[in-house]
């Protein structure tokens, strides 16, 4: 679907082409010192150390023998990250004597960088390659960028070819590669199984609702379980989203999504945990037995739930999915949703919305967010808005009685399905970039998703 893996390689071979980065504090004592042909060459480009800027250097035939790059922060993994496209066909290594943490940002940047959808339109553009320095560890470059990349892929792919039965088969395949096991529950048999919330929100679609259920490791490991909201395409069911606002509800799977690469990530490291995935998988449409307003609807942990709004349909495929990934007391439960856009009103649409039960988790999923500048921002569980999601006939309601807090009720709402003695973080993110940068394209996007792999390979290594 992407062009992935084209930007790096391990083999540098002759005729590799350093990339100096410099700051434009750098600069001046990379002048003093460089051979008068380069200090010409970089004067006659107005070459300064500006962020996001490069220059050739050229000998007497012509051919390229450096490139200087600008960058504002060493320590931003998108600052070389324009360079796969402005670059020609080549191999290139950073000459420089940044650290090897910064360095292997710097590589996963350089390769996100190099990122295109060409699922719907190919492309013929042959991309520069960045030599990855002996000092990094390659194969975490790798799966990293890989793990980005598939949840691009899988964000950006229409609702058209991104159905239950599509996740289903990524998830499939994603056990096959690693050997784990793969299950689903599917239509009716949700309600046989006692999924009643997944098949409700599902039921109206001609792509029957499912749950998707991905085991692997060590059953004598700590058990950790990921969850992830998998509405393949949202209309608002009943309360129908206005058509602006329905024209990206593809990536209302984007919890799915990261829930899906995440796991690939820890099977990819090995990680000493018994690891299971959970993917509430379905297509929230409009037919004539669609659930409405007013509706009451059981679920699996037993409480009912009051529907004030059919486009609160989220949280309800995630109460069964967490009653059930509770069920089995992991050492720690994570879920990924593009749930509210009361989070994107408090943070914008960048900086995913952390909650957690647990302070010591929080602490570290903060902090490797900060390092590895893949930020989170925690918001608290504030239990004196649970009042907000009261309901006068039913246990709960899925969608608060005022408009304030929005992100904090929702978090609210699944707090109540996780179990008292669960550690359990939950992440209200985007998925999608509105807009191109460095390294980040307009399109489907990871967040959040390298900073939770790093605590995580802390937490268990």
């Amino acid at each position: 679907m992407s062009t992935s893996q084209s930007s790096l390689t391990e083999k540098r071979g002759d005729g590799v082409i350093p990339v100096i980065p410099l700051t434009e504090a750098d600069f001046p004592g990379w002048r003093e010192g460089a051979p008068a042909t380069a200090r010409r060459f970089a004067e006659s480009s107005g070459f300064s150390a500006k962020a996001e800027t490069h220059c050739f250097i050229a000998d007497e035939k012509g051919e390229i023998t450096q490139v200087l790059a600008g960058v504002g922060d060493p320590g931003d993994p998108f600052c070389l990250a324009r360079l796969p496209l402005t670059l020609p066909a080549g191999n290139y290594y950073l000459k420089t004597d940044w650290t090897p943490a910064v360095l292997e940002r710097a590589t996963i940047g350089w390769a996100l960088g190099a990122y295109r959808f060409t699922r719907y339109k190919g492309t013929d553009q042959v991309m520069p390659k960045l030599v990855i320095d002996k000092q990094c560890d390659a194969r975490s470059i790798k799966d990293q960028v890989n793990a980005v990349f598939m949840v691009r892929d899988l964000v950006n792919t229409p609702a058209e070819d991104m159905m239950p039965e599509h996740l289903q088969d990524v998830v499939r395949r994603l056990g096959q590669e690693f050997e784990a096991e793969t299950m689903e529950v599917v239509g009716e048999a949700l309600l046989e199984q006692n999924f009643p919330a997944i098949h409700a929100v599902g039921r109206a679609s001609a792509h029957p609702p499912r749950l998707l259920d991905l085991r692997w490791g060590d059953a004598s490991n700590p058990r950790l379980t990921l969850v992830g909201k998998g509405v393949c395409f949202d209309t608002g069911g009943l309360d129908l989203k206005s058509a602006a606002n329905m024209r990206l509800m593809k990536k209302d799977m984007g919890g799915a999504a990261h829930a899906i690469g995440l796991a690939r990530l820890v099977m990819c490291a090995d990680l000493p945990v018994r690891l299971r995935l959970l993917v509430p998988a379905v297509d929230n449409a409009v037919s004539g037995n669609a659930f409405r307003p007013g509706d009451v609807l059981a679920t699996r942990k037993g409480m009912t739930v009051e529907i004030d709004n059919t486009d609160a349909e989220g949280r309800l495929i995630l109460c069964d999915a967490l009653t059930e990934g509770g069920s089995e007391s992991p050492d720690l439960m994570i879920d990924f949703a593009t749930l509210t856009g009361a989070a994107r009103v408090a943070l914008g649409t960048d900086l995913p919305a952390l909650f957690c039960n647990d302070d010591p988790v929080a602490d570290a999923l903060v902090s490797h967010g900060a390092a590895e500048r893949d930020p989170l921002w925690r918001l608290p569980l504030y239990a004196p808005y649970r009042e907000l999601i009261d309901s006068n006939i039913a246990d709960i309601t899925n969608s608060a009685s005022r408009p304030y807090g929005g992100a904090i009720t929702a978090a609210l709402f699944l707090e109540s399905f996780v179990p008292d003695d669960v550690r359990w973080a939950h992440i209200d993110l985007m998925a999608w970039n509105l807009k191109t940068r460095p390294g980040r394209p307009e399109g489907g996007e990871a967040m959040g998703l390298r900073s939770v792999y790093a605590c995580l390979r802390e937490r268990y290594r």
